[in-house]
């Protein structure tokens, strides 16, 4: 419930509105449909103002903050600014000054890209306001929903949006295949309700089904082709994905899922290796989620195999570094898209650069 010094995730305030809002919000963070979901939240208080933060000033502002609801009977007007991180930066003392009373004539809502938590203007709203976080994943920074929230977040308040049911390996699976980005998963769930019954979950293979098509064949026929080391084939149905209208920081999480996969498997036989285990690779296959039957494991030996140890052991650590990137320094237009071709060349090259005839891991006994 957003009330006074609090800080709260934009998950919790969707699935558990409040009855009464603080005075002054910002509602900040690198997801903007999570940002978006929030605002037409508080658009429905009643008597609304909205203004473009890239273009209002203060003197805009200041009448309006100063002048009360005429018609909602005693309830706050609220003043809804968007896109606001220009605004606040040529008008920060004016804002500071605002946040410090404790009650106000209007409502005052901010949104913003980011807030650092150093500010004056955060620790005002974190002391006598509200703060909504609508971070899903930022790198390093911030405090992350873990994946039980996320998984709880589209099962319960998405799924509902389209009157549909997720089962809980249906969306840990399109998180895999499709990533955090919140406005992208619902897009997903909304297709997925069509293919529904009445009554009827969206379940695990469905999700593999449908979300796969044609774009999911194409990564496919990407992650054979790293894995083959030919990385001009590889590059080609990229560009076919990417020219199709599907952004870097979607394509990611697709490209890395049976990768990952292949990651793990590796991490898991090397760390029986180190303990004098004697393990199977269709153990390690089979615990890294390559469980859908013989044909499943086969072909992901096949493809260790040919990617050799080497390169395998890099899969983690190189896909770790590509995601926290996508969602930092390369987040921009034209650098994701450089940043995942970079990924796909470097990993068919060191695929092409394995040292025959190693195999990873060596045969089963």
């Amino acid at each position: 419930m957003v009330s006074r010094m609090t800080l709260i995730h934009a998950f919790e305030l969707l699935e558990s509105p409040p009855d009464k809002f603080a005075d002054a919000i910002a509602v900040f963070g690198n997801d903007t449909t999570l940002r978006s979901w929030v605002f037409q939240l508080l658009s429905n208080q009643g008597d609304v103002t909205q203004f473009d933060g890239e273009q209002a000033t203060w003197s805009d502002l200041r009448d309006e903050l100063a002048t009360a609801s005429l018609f909602d009977f005693g309830g706050k007007r609220t003043i809804l600014l968007r896109n606001a991180d220009k605004f606040l930066s040529d008008c920060r003392p004016q804002v500071e000054k605002h946040f410090a009373k404790s009650n106000t004539a209007c409502r005052f809502v901010l949104e913003l890209d980011s807030l650092a938590s150093n500010t004056r203007v955060y620790k005002a709203l974190l002391k006598q306001h509200a703060l909504v976080d609508c971070r899903i994943s930022d790198g390093n920074k911030g405090p992350n929903p873990s994946l039980a929230k996320r998984r709880s977040f589209l099962m319960g308040y998405v799924a509902r949006r389209h009157s549909a049911k997720l089962t809980r390996d249906a969306a840990d699976v399109l998180m895999e295949m499709v990533g955090d980005d919140v406005g992208i998963l619902e897009t997903e769930i909304a297709k997925l309700a069509l293919y529904c019954e009445p009554k009827q979950s969206i379940d695990q293979a469905l999700v593999e089904d449908v979300v796969a098509g044609w774009q999911g064949k194409t990564v496919w026929q990407i992650t054979d082709a790293i894995v083959a080391g030919d990385a001009a084939e590889a590059l080609r149905h990229l560009d076919k994905l990417l020219g199709g209208g599907q952004p870097p920081i979607a394509l990611l999480p697709q490209i890395a899922w049976s990768l990952r996969r292949l990651g793990m498997a590796t991490a898991v036989y090397e760390q029986h290796e180190r303990s004098g285990r004697k393990s199977q690779l269709e153990d390690a296959l089979s615990y890294a989620g390559f469980n859908r039957g013989p044909s499943d494991i086969q072909k992901a030996k096949k493809q260790l195999s040919r990617m050799g140890r080497d390169t395998a052991r890099q899969l983690l650590p190189w896909l770790l570094d590509a995601d926290l990137r996508l969602k930092g320094t390369h987040s921009n237009e034209g650098r994701d898209r450089f940043l995942l071709e970079n990924l796909v060349i470097r990993l068919a090259k060191e695929a092409t650069q394995k040292k025959a005839p190693v195999k990873l891991p060596a045969a089963t006994s």
